[in-house]
């Protein structure tokens, strides 16, 4: 059965057009049957008993009882006397057709007509005085024969054959069959052609939504330009267009306001950002200066400035990252420079080493540099920030894996991995490992979310997967 509904449509036009055709041909060919038959019953009916009656007394053809020369060739008769076959011939158009007596051998030899016991037995049943029947003879073939009584008490038996009738059904088939399959290719083509006219808004449809569906509708502003064309609300097809057209302004108007909320919240975080920068280094300013001339301080006044100092230092690096987002959503380009990325990561192992003592750091290096083309800040950026994601949501004695090979970055470690509802999530800006963690010893949120910016900036992609046995591998792959 075809997918596609223009196949269907067409295979199912050819389907009704099949049955129509055959039921057509069957009641053509039954009602050609029924007459042709009709016919030769009517001429059995007219002929009557004569040439049977010439095999009554088996004479001479021109005696009394013949009437042979009137019968047109292949005509059959018998006669039978209490049931048996007395005399039987056929005419086959000579002059001298005559019966011999006991039924099987006229004269000539040319009228000869062998019977099989089925045959005679045939012959017996027929009913005398009634309807015309068919029978076939082993040696003639199908006949319609009728029967009558003769004038001494026997009965005798005409046959006409059924030769011409089944030829001239053979024939009206076979041109029944030819034109039913020429009617049908014809049929097939131009329903084809029909139904591909008809279907046309369908796919313009089908057309449109295609379009639509491989824009990116993620983020960034959008602009659903596609319509479909010549929607007549008259048609189902143009219904259906038209319902598309309104929902493709629907979807347009809700991506257009989500880009513009999305613009405003931009806006807004590198707008506060850049006010808060200002007060925040004040505010470290007087922190260092105060603990700088400790002297007459009292102690817990001491301890506060000091919270002062680390929350402003905490505060200032979140500052920063936003304003980082802010500009890489903003799409500035970065710089364009050859890396190594062998060395990041080797100053980039070092560092974490000092940092996390307490985990243990592995660094796998190819023999040769890795170099790509980017902006090398913000490349090591992306290794730091993997790193200390990796050291900060792992227990201690974790280890910690950096591999590095032609244009890929990976960090893994062995630790309880990253829970299955998070995963999906966790480039998301301001998804925490930990909701219930406090907000002193956690992360911002941000860091694996930048690492997905830059990542993104400079037309790679990042990728975060389970360990078999347990942990979790975040892969960079840079163009």
């Amino acid at each position: 059965m075809p997918r596609t509904i223009r196949g269907r449509l067409v295979a199912g036009l050819l389907a009704l057009l099949v049955v129509t055709f055959a039921g057509v041909g069957l009641a053509v060919t039954t009602a050609l049957q029924h007459y042709l038959t009709s016919q030769l019953d009517q001429r059995l009916t007219d002929t009557g008993g004569r040439y049977a009656a010439s095999l009554e007394h088996g004479g001479p053809v021109g005696g009394p009882h013949s009437d042979t020369r009137a019968q047109s060739p292949g005509t059959f008769g018998a006669r039978l006397l209490n049931g048996r076959v007395t005399n039987a011939g056929v005419v086959d158009g000579d002059a001298d057709d005559e019966a011999v007596p006991d039924g099987t051998v006229p004269s000539d030899t040319d009228d000869a007509v062998t019977l099989t016991e089925r045959d005679r037995r045939a012959l017996a049943r027929l009913p005398v005085g009634g309807a015309p029947e068919s029978v076939r003879l082993s040696a003639l073939g199908p006949y319609r024969m009728r029967a009558i009584t003769g004038q001494d008490g026997d009965v005798l038996v005409t046959g006409l054959p059924l030769r011409q009738v089944h030829e001239t059904e053979h024939k009206v088939v076979a041109l029944e069959l030819a034109s039913f399959v020429i009617a049908l290719g014809v049929t097939a083509v131009a329903g084809a052609l029909w139904v591909r006219v008809s279907l046309r808004p369908l796919s313009h449809i089908v057309g449109t939504a295609e379009r639509i569906s491989a824009l990116p509708l993620a983020e960034g502003e959008v602009v659903l330009a596609d319509r479909v064309p010549d929607a007549d609300p008259r048609t189902e097809t143009g219904r259906v267009a038209l319902a598309l057209n309104r929902m493709l302004g629907h979807v347009e108007n809700a991506l257009a306001q989500r880009h513009a909320s999305e613009n405003r919240l931009r806006a807004f975080a590198a707008d506060a950002g850049h006010e808060l920068r200002t007060p925040l280094a004040t505010i470290r300013g007087h922190a260092e200066l105060a603990l700088r001339h400790p002297a007459g301080t009292p102690d817990g006044v001491h301890r506060s400035l000091q919270r002062i100092d680390a929350e402003s230092v905490r505060m200032g690096a979140i500052v920063e990252d936003l304003l980082l987002l802010a500009r890489l959503d903003a799409g500035r380009p970065l710089a364009r420079e050859a890396v190594d990325l062998t060395h990041i990561a080797l100053d980039s192992a070092h560092d974490a080493r000092a940092a996390a003592p307490d985990h243990h750091w592995r660094l796998e290096l190819p023999p040769e540099p890795v170099v790509v083309t980017g902006d090398e800040h913000r490349l090591r950026q992306v290794v730091t920030n993997l790193l200390s994601n990796a050291h900060r949501h792992t227990p201690a004695g974790t280890t910690v894996t950096l591999h590095v090979e032609e244009h890929l970055i990976s960090v893994s470690d062995d630790g309880p991995g990253v829970p299955p509802a998070l995963a999906p999530h966790v480039f998301e800006r301001f998804v925490r490992g930990d909701a219930s963690r406090s907000r002193t010893s956690g992360g911002t949120g941000l860091g694996l979310a930048i690492v997905e910016a830059i990542t993104t900036a400079h037309g790679g992609t990042v990728t975060l997967a389970p360990r078999p046995g347990g942990g979790t591998t975040v892969t960079v792959t840079l163009p």
